[in-house]
């Protein structure tokens, strides 16, 4: 990712678009400045209309540069044309030579670094030369030291370029890792969880085809439908969008049917129970989402992991939040402790990991309750907020 720049500048400032008035201001008030110690040195001759002249038009030509800003030549041809009408000015009158600094920047916005280091060098060069016009003696650090503050300064800028442009990849890097976690995580509590209830309802129609061909049915039923929602989840995901149930729920009752359907594609071989306490409330799209997500996610987990009977899913509306509690009697396990992070791989780690970072992406928090032989306790809660706080679900 790098910063927009306008066509035909190649600058290290390039970037900075707002330099631009700044530019001007200051190059009119050294002309104007320059100008006056003109007049009070020297004699309103031909010669001395002929400077004010240049620096009108020098002025006024500095000012044209978004006269053709869309196309890639005019930058190019515009600075040239500045630091060509400078030169003449400051030859005539090198009272002019410090209107060079407005003219170098402009070079730095617009001329590649190589081709803007030449500019700029040269530009002192002739500065130097200028100001050696009207001094006594020859003084080498009058030709040194501008040209060594020039190329510090040119060189200072690069550096600075180069170290926003590694921050900007970075930034990016870090988004796309953002993302890639955000896409795992959305796969694995919606479109990886439907596919393991699609593959648990069919091993069930499996055993039952012979012996009870009506429930083998009905597990058959269930699977279909579940893909046909596996399917619509996998659109919303690619195309980042809450589920369309829930967009636009205005009372909250959609919200409770879809944590009701996530518990009810999750049941197989469990006793789960939905319940509801509280004011029922609209919850923005997000917040809804990642509470389904959540609720599957959750759910998942028991079945796979926890060896439990029964699962007790709670959607309580408090005061200022909603909280979803996902309460199992299975086989627990031994937390980890508080400042490490609950393991992946062969436990319930990947789950619950997806859960907090949900949580936390959206302002809300996890927290996870569970001892050997006590079962678990899944809990998430968001803030009741007109928007959320954070971003995707």
């Amino acid at each position: 990712m790098s910063l927009p720049t306008r066509p035909g500048e190649h600058g290290i400032l390039a970037p900075a678009a707002r330099l631009d008035r700044w530019l001007l201001a200051v190059l009119v008030v050294l002309l104007v400045t320059c100008a006056a110690r003109y007049v009070d040195r020297h004699d309103l001759d031909p010669t001395g209309v002929a400077v004010l002249t240049g620096a009108v038009v020098l002025a006024a030509a500095y000012a044209t540069r978004g006269l053709l800003a869309g196309r890639p030549w005019w930058p190019t041809a515009w600075v040239l044309a500045m630091v060509a009408l400078w030169s003449a000015l400051t030859v005539a009158a090198p009272s002019f030579a410090w209107c060079a600094v407005p003219v170098a920047f402009a070079v730095l916005q617009v001329l590649a670094f190589e081709w803007a280091v030449a500019t700029v060098v040269a530009m002192t060069v002739l500065l130097s030369a200028a100001w050696g016009r009207i001094t006594d003696g020859t003084d080498p650090v009058q030709v040194a030291g501008p040209i060594g503050v020039a190329l510090v300064t040119v060189l200072a800028y690069r550096a600075l370029d180069l170290e926003s442009r590694a921050r900007q990849r970075a930034q990016a890097e870090l988004g796309a890792l953002a993302e890639r976690t955000r896409l795992s995580r959305e796969i694995h509590d919606s479109v990886g969880q439907g596919l393991s209830s699609i593959n648990l309802l069919l091993q069930a129609a499996d055993r039952a085809w012979e012996s009870q061909p009506a429930a083998a049915r009905g597990h058959v039923q269930t699977a279909a439908a579940t893909a046909r929602d596996g399917l619509d989840e996998v659109r919303r995901v690619v195309r980042d969008l809450a589920p369309a149930d829930l967009t636009d729920d205005t009372s909250g009752a959609a919200l409770v049917d879809a944590l009701r359907r996530a518990a009810a594609e999750s049941a197989l071989g469990l006793d789960v129970a939905v319940r509801v306490h509280g004011d029922t409330v609209p919850v923005v799209p997000d917040v809804a989402a990642a509470l389904v997500r959540t609720a599957r996610g959750a759910l998942a987990n028991v079945r796979e992991h926890a060896d439990a009977g029964r699962v007790a899913l709670t959607l309580t509306y408090q005061v200022d939040e909603v909280v979803l509690d996902v309460r199992d009697d299975g086989r627990g396990f031994d937390l980890p402790a508080p400042d490490r992070p609950v393991r992946a791989g062969g436990t319930r780690g990947r789950g619950l990991a997806g859960i907090r970072e949900r949580a936390a992406a959206l302002g809300g928090r996890a927290e996870v309750e569970s001892a050997p032989g006590e079962g678990t306790t899944v809990s998430v809660s968001f803030p009741l907020d007109e928007s959320p706080r954070g971003g995707r679900p």
